[in-house]
């Protein structure tokens, strides 16, 4: 019986064995279930924080062309209205050109000279100047050539001689060219 005892305390032994490898292998699985989740969820939170970091940039992006545009419209706000008046001055100053003769037409000519200088401070109120243009240097991103002559001893080439109709400009656009003859 002894021998019975022994084989059944062996038996019992390798049953606890057994069940302590089993016991050891379920902790090490879970440990590396758990290792495989910790590592999934860091990635998720690296993905997250890359998707987080994208979205600020593009907000930061948006916010910064708003704010630009914004700008570029206060900044050119007086763009159509200059081009619209520009004709009006255009017309007074030829108003101012006739000759006056009599008192009343005096009167006249000096309440059309207040109105246009009256526009001319609007207007440069707002940023809109008349582009120089006789006895410069002839440029064609603020300068019309629609005729030409040719370049003296007196005049350079290249140089406006005359200008037929005035050029203007709000800030850096040209609203409208100067119409010039250019000396050749």
């Amino acid at each position: 019986m002894s021998e019975e005892k022994e084989l059944e305390v062996a038996e019992e032994k390798n049953a606890e064995e057994i069940v302590d490898n089993q016991a050891v292998e379920e902790v090490e699985a879970e440990e590396v279930v758990e290792l495989s989740e910790v590592d999934e969820l860091k990635i998720k939170l690296d993905e997250m924080e890359d998707k987080f970091l994208r979205v600020s940039a593009e907000m930061a992006n948006i916010v910064q062309r708003n704010r630009n545009e914004r700008e570029l419209l206060q900044r050119y706000r007086s763009q159509d209205l200059g081009k619209q008046l520009l004709p009006a001055i255009d017309n007074l100053e030829r108003a101012m050109a006739t000759e006056a003769t009599d008192e009343q037409s005096l009167g006249l000519k000096k309440g059309v000279e207040m109105v246009l200088e009256s526009l001319r401070f609007a207007l440069k109120e707002e940023g809109i100047e008349e582009i120089p243009a006789k006895g410069e240097v002839f440029d064609p991103n603020i300068h019309q050539a629609v005729q030409t002559i040719p370049a003296g001893e007196d005049v350079p080439s290249d140089t406006v001689v005359e200008v037929l109709q005035k050029g203007y400009k709000l800030h850096d656009r040209v609203l409208r060219a100067s119409m010039v003859i250019v000396a050749q």
